[in-house]
């Protein structure tokens, strides 16, 4: 088949539908961005896609593969999306682009803040401020700023130790981030790089109970475990990645539950269904597309085609997730999807290694805000019609009104 472009209108409209034509008509596909000249393979079914998530020979950073020519690799990346030279080392050197010891040793160390007993704790403070912020919703609101935004910001700044007269800024940088065209990026990367040196120097002078204060302790007692980048990155990352994807994850399950009254009917009946039907929410409408870029450090077969060494790869989450190999009836949302009790079986959180860091945290925040949404507003409805950020690898609403009573 052709080559796929990932900026194709079509396919950011409807991936669901798109990428599942592409998965039928081979398990792995040549793609590109406009203007790259070198195609990536996308990886499509289930199975390949775990397997490549759990594959030690695939790695994040180019410079894990030996003797990868790591320098043009990264120009052509930072000609592509006119990244500053003096941002591309923030943009390319997170936890989310280390490998072996190196992203074992930065993943250790915020790892004690999203342990399954450290989310537990948190579900009081999470329902508190769930609450606060369904109190103050007028009768017609746009849910995703009025709620679906305010909270998982509020939780990741609280446990991260951003000020509350801070967390706007730190909103508009991240929405800025992933919405704004890759020439214009420049700007909210330096204003998120200078909101995160300036809560070093707050949280050094005056540290607290959070786990900035715990990483500027790491770095000024034992500076070779953390460099001043990596802190900066850290920061950026965690609140990123904190509340992004929990914000679309509530706006499009919550759409997804409007539109499908007998799943919210099910839910609403016996509450104790909340975290399977997380769990399903986030394989039927789930914010992320596909995982970032992996690359090759040898040549690997998969499905009778070798992946050559260097070469890029993205394993497609929303294809995996809708593959009818997998999943009975993957189209229907269905709220009561039995779960394997021991794993995770959706990749919508990814997989392996590399397997986001706050997942438990994210289904937590998810299970109280759709719990305590649809108890104190049983007649909510959809007040107009929900508008779409359309926007490469990422599934995500602008707007979505709703009416809270008749």
């Amino acid at each position: 088949m052709d080559i796929v472009n990932l900026t194709d209108p079509a396919l950011m409209q409807d991936p669901f539908g798109g990428f599942a034509r592409i998965r039928e008509e081979g398990p792995m596909v040549r793609a590109s961005y406009p203007g790259d000249v070198t195609p990536m393979w996308l990886i499509t079914r289930y199975e390949d896609v775990k397997n490549v998530l759990s594959d030690t020979r695939f790695v994040n950073n180019p410079a894990s593969v030996p003797g990868m020519d790591v320098g043009n690799i990264r120009e052509q990346l930072m000609a592509a999306t006119d990244i500053d030279q003096e941002v591309a080392p923030y943009l390319l050197g997170s936890i989310l682009d280390a490998d072996g010891a190196d992203h074992l040793r930065l993943r250790r160390l915020v790892s004690r803040e999203f342990t399954a007993r450290r989310v537990i704790d948190l579900r009081p403070r999470i329902g508190e401020i769930t609450e606060s912020l369904l109190d103050l919703l007028d009768d017609e609101t746009d849910l995703i700023e009025d709620f679906a935004y305010p909270l998982p910001i509020a939780v990741i700044c609280e446990l991260v130790g951003v000020p509350e007269r801070d967390r706007l800024a730190w909103r508009e940088q991240g929405e800025a981030l992933m919405t704004l065209p890759p020439g214009a990026v420049n700007a909210p990367w330096r204003g998120m790089i200078e909101l995160s040196r300036d809560l070093i120097e707050r949280r050094r002078a005056e540290p607290g109970n959070d786990l900035m204060s715990a990483l500027i302790r790491t770095h000024d007692e034992d500076g070779d475990r953390l460099s001043d980048r990596e802190l900066i990155t850290m920061i950026i990352t965690l609140i990123l990645a904190g509340h992004e994807t929990t914000t679309h994850l509530i706006g499009n399950g919550t759409l997804a539950l409007l539109t499908h009254p007998d799943q919210l009917d099910l839910v609403k009946k016996d509450p104790g269904l909340w975290p399977r039907a997380v769990h399903e929410l986030m394989r039927w409408c789930g914010p992320v597309n596909g995982t970032q870029m992996r690359y090759a450090a040898e040549d690997v077969e998969i499905d009778g085609q070798t992946i050559k060494k260097g070469e890029g790869v993205i394993p497609v989450l929303v294809s995996a997730n809708y593959d009818p190999r997998r999943f009975a009836d993957p189209e229907g949302l269905d709220v009561s999807r039995e779960q394997d009790s021991r794993r995770e079986v959706h990749v919508g959180f990814g997989h392996g290694l590399h397997y986001c860091l706050g997942a438990a945290l994210a289904r937590s925040e998810a299970e109280i805000a759709f719990n305590a949404l649809f108890r104190r507003f049983p007649d909510l409805a959809l007040a107009g019609e929900p508008e779409r950020q359309y926007v490469p690898w990422s599934w995500r609403l602008a707007r979505l009104p709703v009416r809270l009573s008749h």
